[in-house]
């Protein structure tokens, strides 16, 4: 959708590629910290109505409010800039910060948030959750919590997974990591969901770790949401990209 909004330019502007985002979702998971970047094909001279600096780059404020009138309603770009030298979206980021949302009370969801919650309906312990989750942080293989895709790694660096309570009935994870494999955050969010209404042990999610095998326990996508990625300095953007598609290559050959 948004390639499609990128690409209806006024006749001779700066000519839109595909797009290239910060973290691929899962179909029915949101974001609202979502990062994408684009090259372009820069065009000299004016373009139609709408302005070009010396690059060929049209007028990024009153292209930001064209391309809003051509996405859908539940897709917004909220901001556009030239991206500094050696930006990339996905390559140069350094973590992803990851939020997803229960609802424990008996009698489901809020009508209202029926869209970013799930529904559990059994009463939760943030104790164990918290203490299980614990267990999991650092750099470690998540085979156990990740969807295998061939030639990919599965070792990522857990670094926040904390659960509090923000409404009588409504808990939220906060998920921190490098970087997260296929289904990973949801993995994750699922097995402490068992552990938090009591039905397996707040060691289980560590065993399952160390077991390396995948286990069926994955939360409804709905409930997550990306909220936000952050990137290295302006002047640390090219290496970063370099040293993550490096380590990307190198997994994918061993």
């Amino acid at each position: 959708m948004l390639e499609e909004a990128l690409a209806k330019q006024p006749p001779g502007a700066a000519v839109p590629k595909s797009v290239v985002v910060a973290g691929r979702t899962d179909a029915g998971v949101h974001a609202t910290g979502q990062v994408v970047h684009v090259d372009v094909v820069p065009l000299a001279g004016p373009v139609g109505r709408i302005a070009v600096d010396s690059r060929g780059i049209p007028d990024l404020e009153r292209m930001r409010h064209r391309w809003n009138r051509f996405l859908p309603g539940d897709v917004r770009v909220l901001d556009a800039r030239v991206a500094p030298e050696g930006f990339d979206a996905r390559f140069s980021a350094v973590r992803r910060h990851y939020r997803y949302r229960v609802s424990d009370a008996p009698w489901g969801v809020d009508p209202l948030r029926r869209f970013d919650t799930l529904a559990w309906g059994r009463p939760l312990s943030l104790t164990a959750m918290n203490e299980a989750s614990e267990a999991l942080l650092g750099l470690r293989d998540f085979a156990a919590f990740c969807k295998q895709r061939a030639g990919g790694t599965t070792i990522r660096e857990l670094q926040r997974f904390t659960w509090r309570r923000i409404d009588k009935h409504v808990v939220e994870a906060e998920v921190s990591a490098d970087a997260f494999c296929h289904s990973m955050v949801r993995s994750l969010v699922g097995a402490m969901l068992l552990v938090g209404d009591g039905r397996r042990p707040v060691s289980w999610p560590a065993e399952l770790l160390r077991g390396g095998v995948r286990d069926s326990a994955v939360a409804p996508a709905h409930g997550l949401t990306l909220i936000g990625v952050d990137y290295p300095p302006d002047a640390e953007l090219a290496a970063r990209a370099e040293q993550t598609r490096n380590m990307r290559a190198a997994s994918e050959a061993s």
